[in-house]
C-alpha cells in the first residue's frame, strides 16, 4: 500500500460579487414643479420605497427654509438619503454627491427596497440614473479653486472668453450664462482638451424616468407662492443663524433666497424686494434646468397641475417595479 499522500487541489474562492442595485424611478424636473410631493406620494405606494435627493445644496446642513428641503414630518413616509451630509464650509463635488448615492443605492438593495432620486440637480441625476463617468469628466482642486476665485475677482465673462478660445467645441455645448458649468468645463478643458466628456454607462437594474412640468403661468404663481412661505417662515432667521456660523461668503450661499435674505437682515433690501429678486432668480433657475433635461431621453412628461400620482404610478408599473394602486388623494 502506498505511503503517499493524496492531494486535493484546494477550492477556489469564489469572487466577491458586485453589489446589486435596487430598481429605480427617477422624478426631474424644474425647481417648484412638485417633485417632493409626487416623490412621497410613490414612496406611499411602492413597497420598501426609499427616497434619495439629487439636490445640490439640499446636500448642506443648516440649510434647509432655503432649499425647500423635506420636513421632518414628511422623512417618517419614507427613508431619505442625499440629505445633511455635510457642513455649508465644507467643499462637496458632484463625485462626492454620486458616491454617497451610489452607497445608498447598495443599501436599499440590501433591503429588498425600490428607490426613487428626486431632485433638479440635473448632473447628479445623469452621474446615477445615466451612469455618467464622473471619474473620467476631468477634477482638480487647485484648477477648481482658482477658476472659483476668477469667477469672483474677473466675472463670468473672463471665463467664457478663455473657454471658447481653449475648446469651442466644448463651450459650443455648454450653458455660457451659467457660472458653474462653465468652470466646470473650463476645468475639464484645461485637463482633457477640446473633447466632450465620455458617454454614460447606463443603470444596471430596472428604472424608469418622470419629470413634472407646469404651464409657465402656474409655474410663476407657485414659485412665487414658494419664496412668500419661505421668508414668513423662517428663511430670515435661518440665514441669520448661518452667517453668524459661517459669514456669508461661502459658495454654498449662493443658493437662491439665501444673498437676498442678507439683503435684509442688512437693511439693504426690504422684505417684498427680497422676495421679488428671489422670484426672479429662481425663474432664471428653473429656466436652466428646462433646458438641462430636455436633452435627456426617455422622460415621461407629466403635467403637475393635475393628479399626476395615478399616471405617475401606472409608468412605474409599466417598468416592472411594483406598486400599490394608490389610495390616498394627491395635488401635485
Amino acid at each position: 500500500m502506498s505511503n503517499a499522500r493524496v492531494h486535493t487541489p484546494s477550492r477556489e474562492r469564489s469572487p466577491t460579487p458586485e453589489p446589486v442595485l435596487p430598481p429605480l424611478v427617477v422624478i426631474a424636473g424644474a425647481t417648484a414643479t412638485g417633485k417632493t410631493a409626487l416623490s412621497l406620494g410613490l414612496a406611499d405606494a411602492i413597497p420598501g420605497a426609499e427616497i434619495i435627493s439629487a439636490d445640490s445644496r439640499q446636500v448642506y446642513r443648516g440649510m434647509d427654509v432655503g432649499t425647500a428641503k423635506v420636513s421632518a414630518a414628511d422623512r417618517g413616509r419614507a427613508p431619505h438619503h442625499g440629505l445633511d451630509l455635510v457642513d455649508p464650509d465644507h467643499a462637496f463635488t458632484a463625485a462626492d454627491y454620486l458616491q454617497a448615492a451610489i452607497d445608498a443605492l447598495h443599501a436599499i438593495a440590501a433591503r429588498g427596497g425600490v428607490a426613487i432620486l428626486v431632485g433638479g440637480t440635473g448632473l447628479y441625476l445623469r452621474a446615477v440614473a445615466r451612469g455618467l463617468a464622473l471619474d473620467e469628466t476631468g477634477h482638480d482642486p487647485a484648477t477648481r479653486a482658482e477658476l472659483e476665485s476668477r469667477l469672483v475677482t474677473e466675472g463670468l465673462p473672463s471665463l467664457v472668453d478663455e473657454l471658447q478660445r481653449l475648446a469651442p467645441t466644448v463651450a459650443a455645448n455648454t450653458d455660457l450664462d451659467n457660472p458653474r458649468r462653465v468652470a466646470r468645463a473650463l476645468e475639464r478643458a484645461r485637463l482633457h482638451g477640446d473633447r466632450p466628456p465620455p458617454p454614460p454607462r447606463g443603470y444596471p437594474a430596472r428604472h424608469v424616468w418622470i419629470g413634472l412640468q407646469v404651464d409657465p403661468e402656474t409655474h410663476r404663481g407657485w414659485i412665487a407662492d414658494r419664496a412668500r412661505a419661505q421668508f414668513a417662515h423662517g428663511l430670515l432667521e435661518e440665514a441669520a443663524a448661518l452667517r453668524e456660523r459661517y459669514g456669508e461668503a461661502l459658495q454654498a450661499f449662493s443658493a437662491v433666497g439665501y444673498r437676498e435674505a442678507f439683503g435684509v437682515l442688512d437693511g439693504t433690501l426690504t422684505k417684498e424686494e427680497a422676495i421679488e429678486r428671489t422670484v426672479a432668480r429662481t425663474h432664471q433657475l428653473a429656466r436652466r434646468q428646462r433646458t438641462w433635461f430636455r436633452a435627456e431621453p426617455d422622460i415621461k412628461w407629466l403635467d403637475s397641475a393635475d393628479n399626476s400620482l395615478p399616471a405617475a404610478h401606472d409608468h412605474v408599473r409599466s417598468a416592472g417595479i411594483p406598486a400599490h394602486v394608490p389610495v390616498v388623494p394627491f395635488r401635485g
